[in-house]
C-alpha cells in the first residue's frame, strides 16, 4: 500500500511508518511546527517529508491516510485530509492502523501512567541484543534501539500502550485497539485531566484493557493499590513487582551511582545482579518490571539480561545529560506529567544530593495549562533550589480550562520555592549564567522549551569550562 501520515513527527506516528515501511508499505509524511529531537529524526528516516500541509503532498495512488490526533495539525481542515477524501482514500488514526495490522501476533502491551517509553524501549533492547527479532513501537527516541519502530520476524510485538484518546472524534484510549496478549502495566495515577476528569474516568480504559487479556495471558503489575485495584479485571495470570520486598519481584541491596549496581529477587528468592547507567529509583523500578516480564515469559536468558540491562543508554529526553565539559551538568527531562516531572526532579536530588538544583520548566500539556491540575503546583518543585518557567502555549487552549502563566507562577510562588517567568531563551540563559558553579540544570518539558535543550549546553560548555579552568 500507499500510506501517508498527515503528522508525522508525532512519536507514535514515525514509530507506526517505520512498522509500515519495514512490512513493504510505501510511506511517506508531513508536519509542520515540530521541534528536536522528533523533527531531526524524522528527517533522518528516509522516506519523503514534507514541511507543510498541502495536498500536493499526497503520492499518486494513495490508498491510506494515517491522520494524527494533535490539535495542532487541523484534523478535518487539514488540506491533506480534504484531497484524501476527495481520491477516495482510506483514512485512518495510527492506533488503529498498529492495531489491524499486528492482530494475531502475540502482542505485549506496555501501559500506565508514566514509566511506558523506558520500558517499552529496554525490553525492545534486550529481546534484540538476545537474538529475538521481536517487532516493537516506542513512543520516543532510545540511543539503543536502531528506529523507533520495527516489525519484526518474531511473533512477539512490543506496544507502548497510550491510555490517551485515538483522536477528538474516538473517544477510546489508543492501547484498546492492540490486541494484547499480555501486559506490564507500570503505574496508575491520574492524568490527562482534560480527557478524564475524575480518577475514576482515567481508571476505565484500563479496566478495560486488562479484560482484553486472554486466560493465557500474562499480567505483570507493579505494586500499588490503585492497581491493585484493577487487577481483578483480568482473567490471566499476575505476577507483581516492585522495588521494594513484595510477593513477586523486587530489587534489594541498591547502591545509586554513576553506575548503580542492585540485586533483582525473584518471587522464589532467586538472585540476580544486575547494573544501569540509569538514574533515579524509577529507573530501577522499570528494570524490574521488564525483567519480571522478559524472565516469567522465558524469552531470554538471565546472562543476556544482564548484558542488555547494563547497556542499555535510556531514552532521549528522559534524564540525558546534554553538556559534556561544564561543571554545573545540564540535564534533560521530560515532564509531561506530575508523576513524570516529580520522578525526575527526585531521580537529580537522589544522584545530586549536593548541589542546588534549577529546574527550567515548561507547562506544556493540557494537564501542566489546566485549572483543574493546578494543585500539581504545590508539591512538584520541593528540593528545587530555584525555578524559571516558560509561558504555557496556547494551541488547544479554548478545549479546556486553560490557566494564565500569572496563575502558574503565582501557585508556584505560593509554595516559597524561588520563581521567576521567562519568556525567551536568552532571558533564560541570562538568568542561568549566574550561578555559581556547584549547581546542577534540570530542564523539563515535554515541549520545545524555547529551544533551551539545543542552545544552552554549549553555553554552559564554555562558561563554565572556563570557570573550572581559572
Amino acid at each position: 500500500m500507499r500510506i501517508h501520515f498527515t503528522g508525522v513527527a508525532g512519536a507514535g506516528m514515525s514509530a507506526a511508518a517505520l512498522m509500515m515501511r519495514e512490512a513493504g508499505h510505501e510511506v511517506s509524511g508531513s508536519d509542520e511546527d515540530v521541534f528536536p529531537p522528533m523533527s531531526t529524526y524524522v528527517e533522518g528516516l528516509g522516506f519523503p517529508f514534507h514541511r507543510r500541509f498541502d495536498a500536493a503532498n499526497l503520492p499518486d495512488g494513495l490508498d491510506v491516510l494515517v491522520l494524527g490526533a494533535s490539535a495542532k495539525l487541523g484534523g478535518e481542515a487539514n488540506p491533506e485530509v480534504a484531497e484524501a477524501r476527495r481520491r477516495g482514500a482510506t483514512i485512518t488514526t495510527f492506533p488503529e492502523l498498529v492495531g489491524r495490522t499486528t492482530d494475531g501476533r502475540s502482542n505485549t502491551v506496555v501501559a500506565g501512567s508514566f514509566g511506558k517509553s523506558t520500558c517499552t524501549a529496554l525490553m525492545a533492547h534486550v529481546l534484540r541484543e538476545a537474538g529475538h527479532d521481536a517487532g516493537w513501537m516506542v513512543g520516543a527516541i532510545s540511543p539503543s534501539l536502531p528506529d523507533t519502530g520495527h516489525w519484526g520476524t518474531a511473533p512477539e510485538v512490543v506496544l507502548e500502550g497510550d491510555e490517551y484518546i485515538v483522536a477528538p472524534a474516538d473517544r477510546r484510549s489508543k492501547f484498546l485497539l492492540y490486541h494484547p496478549r499480555d501486559v506490564l502495566l507500570t503505574s496508575l495515577v491520574h492524568d490527562h485531566v482534560n480527557v478524564f476528569p475524575t480518577f475514576a474516568d482515567y481508571e476505565a480504559p484500563f479496566r478495560e484493557l486488562l479484560r482484553l487479556l486472554p486466560a493465557e495471558g500474562l499480567l505483570v503489575a507493579r505494586e500499588s493499590a490503585a492497581i491493585r485495584a484493577v487487577a481483578g479485571e483480568a482473567v490471566c495470570r499476575i505476577v507483581w513487582y516492585d522495588t521494594e520486598r513484595c510477593e513477586g519481584w523486587w530489587a534489594d541491596d541498591v547502591v545509586y551511582g554513576d553506575t548503580t549496581q542492585f540485586t533483582l529477587v525473584s518471587p522464589d528468592g532467586g538472585a540476580l545482579a544486575l547494573t544501569t547507567g540509569l538514574l533515579g529509583e524509577h529507573n530501577i523500578e522499570n528494570i524490574v518490571g521488564v525483567s519480571a516480564y522478559l524472565l516469567e515469559r522465558g524469552l531470554v536468558s538471565e546472562r543476556a539480561l544482564q548484558a542488555a540491562v547494563a547497556s542499555f543508554a535510556g531514552i532521549r529526553r528522559r534524564l540525558d545529560r546534554l553538556t559534556t565539559r561544564s561543571v554545573v551538568p545540564v540535564i534533560e527531562g521530560f515532564g509531561s506529567s506530575y508523576e513524570k516531572a516529580r520522578s525526575a526532579i527526585e531521580a537529580l536530588l537522589l544522584h545530586y544530593p549536593h548541589r542546588p538544583l534549577t529546574v527550567v520548566f515548561e507547562p506544556h500539556t493540557f494537564s501542566w495549562r489546566s485549572r483543574d491540575a493546578l494543585a500539581w503546583y504545590d508539591t512538584v518543585f520541593e528540593g528545587a533550589a530555584r525555578v524559571l518557567i516558560v509561558p504555557p502555549p496556547t494551541h488547544g487552549a479554548q478545549t479546556h480550562h486553560q490557566s494564565s502563566f500569572e496563575e502558574i507562577l503565582a501557585r508556584t510562588a505560593a509554595t516559597g520555592v524561588p520563581v521567576e517567568g521567562v519568556s525567551t531563551a536568552d532571558e533564560a540563559t541570562r538568568a542561568l549564567s549566574a550561578l555559581h558553579g556547584d549547581e546542577v540544570v534540570l530542564l523539563l518539558s515535554s515541549g520545545p522549551l524555547l529551544g533551551l535543550p539545543d542552545s544552552l549546553p554549549p553555553v554552559f560548555d564554555a562558561l563554565y569550562a572556563e570557570a573550572a579552568a581559572a
